[in-house]
């Protein structure tokens, strides 16, 4: 059956959307992965998708809309482009041709990780600038290297900052090629996807999106946001600073007219403003001074740990995973800082566990410090020493190197995790998975984000702590002691 023979579901027209960059804190329910529903299928599009492709042929733009150069050429070899995907010759390896695609989009950086937001959610950003030129683009090719990038962290959240700024004719896709790529994608990246920022949207940007909005779910209209500007972008992800391609700030400062508020990630409020209660946004030896913290661990945390070990909920299928609502998790954040005492007794899961990332994403200081930043995002090069020296090196610079409050935190942190870790034939997160989970919310630089470059081995610095943990801590049976 012709792919394109029935168009009825197309509209005529196709209008641009208003911008509205409004974000709510609503958040859609996260039932437990367990249940029976989640055995059904539960596609971001449409079933029209299954028998009818879109045709770029009905966009129908009145003159006045249309800005010359906003498409590429759509008409060129569509049959053949939207034909059923032939899954024996992905399968077989990569040809020469391939592998140098490959490393030209690696060159050319065009996505990038940001870290975590303000829910816990991973980030993932893509530069339109850097694009590779269509010439360049090998369809297969290009979106299994966009797969190789972000496999291993769309089993969890995650959102997508798109920045439009600077696509160029030459290196804009076609409406097929948007098409099939996003039908490669697997379901777990439509479906982990909770959010996608377009930034600096543009015409060209509304038409694409009306254009694909017939054949796309509901559930993932809602999850686009446009945003106008970087200030914006940075309140909405809990971000003060952001690393991006130059091109990018000079465009929001020219676009801005010169508006743009200055956002200061490095002011504290001084500690005597500070109500003693407060747990969260403050550095651990504040905590520990003002809080009745057993063993330096803060109430708080042991709160959560309590609440999430026991069993019927330790082994809950993606625990960690997903970020919890969000409105609830602050909430629970300001009862806590205001002295009030919280009830988990009818708390989701999901949102305790994000209350508990979010107390190490919110520290002052990350738990592992700035200070051993260099030393972790090198892990990867000690790969090459013997297991038992990587051990010792670790446990050294661990006990020597972080403050009492830190080490003793971290230490039971990761006695937690290796228990959550023991039930992974239920909750699924093995060392790796919890790994990419708490990685980000362990360690970050102190002047700008992380890369996918240092991500990597932040990772690999924490699996190897959890998968070695008895000989990382065989000698500490009493608590270290404070060298204050």
């Amino acid at each position: 059956m012709d792919p394109l023979a029935n168009k009825s579901n197309i509209p005529p027209r196709l209008p641009g959307p208003a911008i509205n960059p409004i974000i709510t804190d609503s958040e859609e329910p996260h039932p437990s992965l367990s249940d029976w529903h989640d055995y059904e299928p539960n596609l971001e599009f449409d079933d029209t998708e299954l028998t009818h492709a879109p045709d770029p042929s009905q966009i129908v733009l009145d003159d006045e809309d249309f800005v010359s150069g906003d498409f590429a050429n759509v008409d060129d070899d569509i049959n053949e482009t939207l034909e059923a995907d032939n899954y024996e010759e992905q399968l077989n390896p990569l040809d020469a041709s391939e592998l140098s695609a490959m490393e030209n989009y690696a060159k050319l950086k065009f996505i990038d990780f940001y870290g975590t937001d303000k829910q816990g959610q991973h980030i993932f950003a893509i530069y339109a600038c850097r694009l590779p030129e269509k010439k360049d683009l090998n369809g297969t090719t290009f979106i299994e290297y966009i797969i190789k990038q972000m496999e291993p962290y769309v089993q969890n959240d995650y959102v997508i900052v798109y920045f439009h700024q600077g696509l160029k004719e030459d290196n804009k896709p076609s409406i097929p090629f948007l098409w099939n790529s996003y039908k490669d994608l697997d379901r777990n990246f439509r479906k982990n996807l909770k959010k996608l920022y377009v930034v600096h949207p543009t015409l060209f940007i509304r038409l694409i999106w009306n254009f694909f909005k017939p054949f796309i779910s509901e559930k993932f209209k809602n999850k686009l946001i446009y945003i106008s500007n970087l200030d914006e972008l940075r309140q909405s992800l809990g971000l003060n600073q952001l690393k991006l391609p130059e091109n990018i700030y000079e465009f929001d400062e020219k676009n801005s007219r010169g508006n743009k508020s200055v956002v200061d990630g490095t002011k504290m409020v001084a500690d005597d403003k500070i109500p003693k209660s407060t747990q969260f946004g403050v550095s651990l030896k504040f905590i520990n001074q003002n809080s009745p913290c057993l063993n330096y661990i803060p109430p708080i945390v042991r709160k959560c740990v309590d609440s999430l070990s026991i069993t019927g909920v330790i082994d809950t299928e993606g625990i960690f995973r997903r970020s919890g609502h969000y409105a609830k998790v602050v909430e629970l954040k300001q009862k806590v800082n205001g002295g009030n005492d919280v009830d988990f007794k009818d708390v989701d899961t999901h949102v305790i566990a994000g209350l508990l990332k979010t107390f190490l994403r919110d520290l002052e200081e990350p738990l592992l410090t700035y200070e051993l930043y260099d030393e972790i995002t090198s892990f990867l090069g000690a790969l090459k020493y013997p297991k038992e020296e990587r051990s010792r090196n670790v446990k050294q610079m661990l006990r020597e190197k972080l403050p009492i409050e830190n080490y003793e935190l971290f230490k039971y942190l990761i006695e937690f995790l290796v228990k959550v870790m023991e039930c992974k034939d239920l909750n699924k997160m093995t060392a790796s998975n919890l790994a990419i989970v708490f990685g980000p919310n362990l360690v970050w630089a102190k002047h700008n984000q992380m890369s996918l470059e240092e991500i990597g081995p932040i990772n690999a610095f924490l699996e190897f702590v959890l998968q070695n943990h008895r000989d990382i801590y065989m000698v500490d049976i009493n608590q270290k002691e404070s060298i204050d």
